[in-house]
């Protein structure tokens, strides 16, 4: 059954305080930046008759309650919307773009009806949910890596590879179809090397992730903001979603190890550039490390390319890339920071520094910050979204 919608006071969905912004990022848009003349003039741009029928999956979630901030921000248009979650869940209500929906449990028959589905309730949530909803002839945007790595899923970042979604639009489907998320830290990364990648052939590339709490769920933030509670008051810190105390430290990322000596975050980013950039040639190693950042990413990015390429040009490629901003004030010693990225749509770009390890302008350093859950998962998903209509 269609989730129940009663009128209610306009609410902006809004689960974590954002810092106040910094006028260098003032041309990103945020939800509490947008300038808007009422709450039904919200409604009205974004709920009508001849938009989308939508579906969030893991609803209650850090990345579901950004995906319906990021719908609302981007007046992005649907005729209804399905709220769905586990039984835990079931029956809460959400106020959403002045009104008031009832959580309903998750099912396959949940997607009778839907056009668009964003899930991000998990691997197996999505393994077993996603192709019923697909049967039904809904189109999936998936957060999870459940089928990232599957050849005939389009894995995309819409700067970066739209092409590989060119064949799935609403209009005149004849069935459903999967799109895939990919890592929010492969996201941020290629947002930032995939200009530089286009002008002068990226060859090699070596990351170093420092991972937002975000990143690990809603649970792992809130544990993080106890923890340091707890220390700061000389407790013992509460370990419930790391096996180790997270406040006032950083650990190697908490994803599985392989056989290799990588964990499974960094071949995240090594298999999915390959798919996202159509080259499986391309060299790429990270190391992904946990910090106690509460929803930001920051990468430290080395660049070998084909062809030379100096930080001149590089800073003027990154200047007029989409969904990039440039910090990259030398004199002042300001770069890109986790907090000044939260809670905004663009990735920061910083440090553009040229290698004085590789001769003849062949490699570059770069530091970039984005913010987790946003572009890193739910904007993403939207953007995805949008490309369909």
């Amino acid at each position: 059954m269609q989730a129940t919608a009663s009128t209610h006071h306009h609410h902006l969905f809004c689960p974590f305080t954002a810092p106040s912004s910094s006028r260098r990022l003032s041309r990103t848009l945020q939800i509490g930046g947008r300038r808007r003349s009422s709450a039904s003039s919200v409604v009205r741009m974004s709920l009508r008759d001849d938009g989308p029928a939508l579906a969030v999956v893991g609803v209650t979630g850090a990345v579901g309650q950004e995906f319906l901030r990021v719908l609302s921000d981007r007046d992005f248009p649907y005729r209804s919307i399905r709220m769905l979650a586990s039984h835990r869940s079931a029956g809460r209500s959400i106020p959403f773009e002045g009104r008031d929906y009832v959580v309903e449990e998750l099912g396959p028959e949940s997607f009778d009806g839907v056009d668009i589905a964003l899930f991000s309730a998990g691997g197996s949530i999505s393994k077993e949910m996603g192709p019923a909803a697909v049967e039904r002839g809904a189109i999936v945007v998936d957060n999870s890596s459940a089928f990232r790595m599957h050849p005939e899923v389009p894995l995309v970042i819409p700067e970066v590879n739209p092409d590989a979604m060119a064949h799935i639009r609403l209009k005149g489907r004849s069935n459903g179809a999967l799109i895939a998320n990919p890592n929010c830290s492969t996201i941020i990364c290629l947002m930032a090397a995939t200009p530089l990648h286009r002008h002068a052939k990226v060859v090699r590339m070596v990351v170093s992730t420092y991972q937002a709490a975000s990143g690990a769920g809603a649970a792992a933030m809130e544990e993080l903001e106890l923890q340091t509670r707890e220390v700061l008051d000389g407790k013992q810190p509460t370990c419930k979603i790391f096996k180790q105390q997270y406040a006032f430290n950083l650990f190697s990322h908490n994803a599985s190890v392989l056989s290799n000596g990588y964990n499974e975050e960094e071949m995240k980013m090594v298999k999915e550039t390959r798919k996202i950039w159509n080259d499986v040639d391309i060299k790429v190693t990270a190391t992904c490390i946990r910090v106690p950042v509460m929803r930001a990413h920051a990468e430290s990015v080395n660049l070998q390319f084909e062809k030379p390429l100096d930080e001149d040009t590089a800073r003027q490629i990154l200047n007029g890339a989409p969904g990039v901003v440039v910090i990259d004030d030398r004199t002042s010693n300001l770069f890109p920071t986790p907090l000044e990225v939260s809670n905004k749509d663009d990735v920061a770009v910083g440090r553009i520094r040229q290698d004085l390890s590789q001769d003849g302008n062949l490699g570059l350093d770069i530091f970039v910050c984005g913010d987790q859950i946003r572009k890193g998962a739910a904007l993403n998903a939207i953007q995805i979204a949008e490309k369909l209509l």
